[in-house]
């Protein structure tokens, strides 16, 4: 109900949902719990949280290393749902996990839901899990309260939009280009269209991601999708800053603030 109830509450203010995404375990966990109580404070209202894989087959090379770096520290599924629940001990903001089937499958899908949502977990995004094959996972889902988030792009048919839109929950994951995440200089313009598309069939709110990695870039996202997921660059931070625990928590501030005055149009100048 976090993810509902925060989208409602930006649409009363008139404004758009952030929601920056962090490789849970890059640096290191503790480090992670306060970059996501940073990026609360500096005006988040979503965050996504990275459950690292080996092989995460959407993201580009800035979130396959971090993801990396997070492996080798020992970062695994029962750490992240502990560092969930010291989140919740300091604040609501709703969480949503990003990973692969994989992980969700050998942890046990059931045992892996019901222990997300026990810890606080509010969504989960798998971008390999088609549809198709998603009915036992959606149902435990349905029943512990978790959303199971879905995916559409711009390849996505009409006839494809159609089914997600009805089985979605939470928000939907729209892409903003075909390939991999990743920074890049300009996202495709055949995102407004693949959102004006899926507002025919939904009135969930739609999250635009991939490849959105400047307060310009997020400004001009947030003009027609109802959230902007900004990643990469975020990676890119942490991989700067990462031996400076202080220094990259305020420097992620600094941009997450950036990021929120973009949403709300104003702009920023931050640079990476």
């Amino acid at each position: 109900m976090r993810i509902k109830e925060k989208f409602e509450n930006l649409k009363k203010k008139g404004e758009k949902a952030l929601i920056p995404f962090i490789m849970a375990g890059d640096p290191d966990l503790e480090t992670t719990e306060r970059l996501v109580l940073e990026m609360e404070k500096r005006g988040a209202d979503i965050i996504e949280l990275g459950l690292p894989f080996s092989d995460p087959l959407a993201d580009g090379p800035v979130i396959q290393q971090s993801s990396q770096r997070s492996l080798e520290k020992g970062t695994r599924t029962p750490h992240v749902f502990e560092l969930v629940k010291r989140l919740r001990e300091k604040t609501d903001i709703p969480l949503v996990i990003l990973t692969y089937y994989n992980p969700v499958f050998s942890y046990g899908q059931e045992i892996f839901i019901k222990e997300a949502a026990q810890a606080g977990v509010d969504g989960l995004v798998m971008p390999d899990l088609p549809l198709e094959e998603r009915d036992e996972l959606e149902e435990t889902a349905r029943e512990t309260g978790l959303d199971l988030i879905c995916f559409l792009a711009p390849t996505s048919s009409r006839d494809r939009i159609n089914k997600t839109a009805q089985r979605a929950r939470g928000f939907i994951y729209c892409v903003s280009l075909t390939g991999v995440t990743g920074v890049r200089e300009e996202f495709s313009p055949s995102a407004e269209n693949l959102i004006k598309d899926i507002r025919k069939h939904t009135s969930l709110p739609l999250a635009l991601g991939f490849g959105i990695s400047t307060p310009r870039q997020a400004g001009k996202a947030a003009r027609y999708a109802d959230g902007v997921i900004v990643g990469s660059a975020l990676m890119k931070i942490i991989d700067k800053y990462g031996e400076n625990g202080d220094l990259l928590v305020q420097e992620v501030g600094e941009f997450v603030a950036s990021l929120k005055k973009a949403v709300t149009g104003q702009f920023s100048d931050y640079r990476l």
